[in-house]
């Protein structure tokens, strides 16, 4: 991979590039921004351009020792850190300040990437704090977490801050279907808009079975054919077994019928729905303004019935049967 390759983010790569041709880096960075958006991504390519023995302008090489070792994990002036259950804790820092003892091993500059540092405990940030008011020679710190505003101020202070912010949706879906090939440009539309444009997250909802569940409840409720009541409610109350057991993929899922909806209300004022066409048509020809709006209410009743952690059975129950009842064909 280099930076050329990595859609989307031009102004952090800018930025990177520059510094790498220039031969400025910073003793350390702040990756800061939502998840999902490319930040370790980033983290990791600047890291092989940087232990790369020979080195093309912003991209390594792949076949000299440094990258083949960066490659197959096994680089020794790669430090990489991520959290030790919920949090960075000071253990993890303290070995990472030992290692700053010794030179890099083969490369001029070890690299060290510490991951989720929004989580990092007060005691270990205090701790990281003092190597980076004196950084010691030949390492690079890159720091990947949230919004600079969950990190303490100190450390961001002490840091290069590079922002990064979601993608657009038409470029988030794109990196959708780069590492999930069998994920349609339809589907692809859908989690991005559901992600608000972090890729990285899209996926891992698409991962959790979120998209194959929602065009599971989808399908039913916008194809042609028309069913008998009993055989509507059994359906119903199967699909929504199924969104019960969906657990931490249950508010997602209702985000999802919320944007589906959404559409077929814009179809019926004229805007082309992006992304779910085939299906906003045809939600179109089969329910009015009314009754598009009683399903939002039911989404609504969902919502606020999981946040009271009501029963999820009940509440996934209540949510199905409304909306097929008031999803069934105008006659």
């Amino acid at each position: 991979m280099t930076f050329a390759s990595i859609l989307g983010q031009a102004k952090p790569l800018t930025l990177l590039s520059r510094a790498l041709e220039t031969g400025r880096l910073a003793h350390a960075y702040l990756f800061a921004g939502p998840d999902g958006v490319g930040k370790t991504t980033v983290a990791l390519e600047l890291a092989a351009v940087l232990l790369c023995r020979g080195p093309q302008a912003d991209h390594p090489c792949g076949v000299c020792p440094g990258c083949v070792k960066f490659q197959s994990g096994n680089h020794p002036d790669f430090l990489r850190i991520r959290p030790d259950g919920a949090a960075i804790k000071i253990d993890q820092i303290r070995e990472l300040k030992k290692a700053f003892n010794f030179a890099p091993f083969e490369s001029r500059l070890r690299v060290v990437l510490l991951e989720e540092v929004h989580t990092m405990r007060r005691e270990a940030g205090n701790s990281l704090l003092k190597v980076l008011e004196e950084p010691p020679p030949g390492n690079l710190l890159i720091l990947v977490g949230a919004g600079a505003g969950s990190i303490l101020d100190t450390i961001v202070s002490r840091c290069q801050v590079i922002p990064f912010t979601p993608l657009p949706l038409d470029l988030a879906a794109t990196v959708i279907r780069r590492h999930r090939p069998d994920v349609d440009e339809a589907g692809s539309h859908a989690l991005a808009a559901l992600a608000d444009g972090c890729p990285g997250q899209a996926l891992t909802l698409e991962a959790d079975g979120i998209l194959a569940l929602y065009r599971r409840i989808l399908e039913p409720l916008t194809t042609a054919g028309q069913e008998k009541t009993a055989d509507r409610v059994e359906r119903a109350l199967a699909l929504a077994a199924d969104l019960a057991e969906a657990k931490e993929g249950m508010a997602p899922l209702l985000a999802l019928l919320r944007i589906f909806v959404q559409n077929v209300m814009a179809a019926h004022g004229g805007s082309t729905a992006r992304g779910w066409a085939p299906e906003v048509a045809r939600a179109r020809e089969r329910w009015n303004f009314d009754q598009l709006s009683a399903k939002m209410a039911a989404i609504d009743l969902a919502e606020q019935a999981l946040a009271r952690n009501c029963n999820r059975g009940l509440t996934s129950e209540v949510l199905l049967l409304d909306f097929f009842d008031s999803g069934s064909p105008l006659h």
